[in-house]
């Protein structure tokens, strides 16, 4: 699939660094996202990183156990703390960044605003966890009528398992999924 550089949007979805330290094992697949994001830049698709981001005292959180409460309990991601902050290998400070407050990259935010004005039409995602914010993503995009492309190398889930199931035989019906390098050579051809 050859993607139209005006009309593709690059997400990465979760890659936080408060993620990283409640999904052990996650980082390892910041190389392979790093390599996607550097070509991403280099072929002028446009980059938004989608991570969760609250207010102080997490107001977006109910007070009632939900699967959010972990996150309220620790004060986590709060906006403008560390926790919210991309990793390094993939962020610039002229990036674009949309906070969510629920799993998908959709969830209550202007993603789909900033897509349509922007006259997206291709969506590259990859992210943590597979079963999380990229399933989530990846079923709105589709209902939105956005084509989409699932780098399978730069997803992580802590199942493997699951892993292997969503890109092997759930995300195909709904996008093309391809490893990093892949993507990258059906650019080139």
């Amino acid at each position: 699939m050859k993607l139209n550089p005006q009309k593709t949007a690059l997400l990465t979805l979760d890659l936080q660094k408060g993620v990283f330290g409640l999904v052990p094992g996650s980082e390892r697949v910041m190389p392979v996202a790093a390599k996607a994001v550097a070509f991403g830049r280099q072929n002028q698709f446009r980059i938004i990183h989608v991570g969760l981001g609250f207010s102080e005292g997490h107001p977006e959180i109910p007070d009632f156990e939900c699967p959010f409460s972990r996150i309220k309990q620790n004060n986590l991601f709060v906006k403008n703390t560390p926790s919210v902050e991309f990793h390094s290998d993939i962020f610039h400070p002229n990036d674009l960044v949309i906070y969510k407050q629920r799993v998908g990259a959709f969830s209550d935010n202007h993603l789909e605003l900033v897509l349509r004005s922007r006259r997206i039409e291709h969506l590259v995602l990859f992210g943590i966890a597979t079963s999380g914010i990229v399933l989530s993503t990846l079923r709105r995009a589709f209902d939105l009528d956005f084509r989409s492309v699932v780098l399978k190398d730069a997803c992580f889930d802590a199942d493997q398992e699951v892993h292997r199931v969503l890109t092997e035989k759930v995300f195909p019906v709904q996008a093309w999924v391809a490893a990093t390098d892949e993507l990258i050579a059906a650019q080139k051809g």
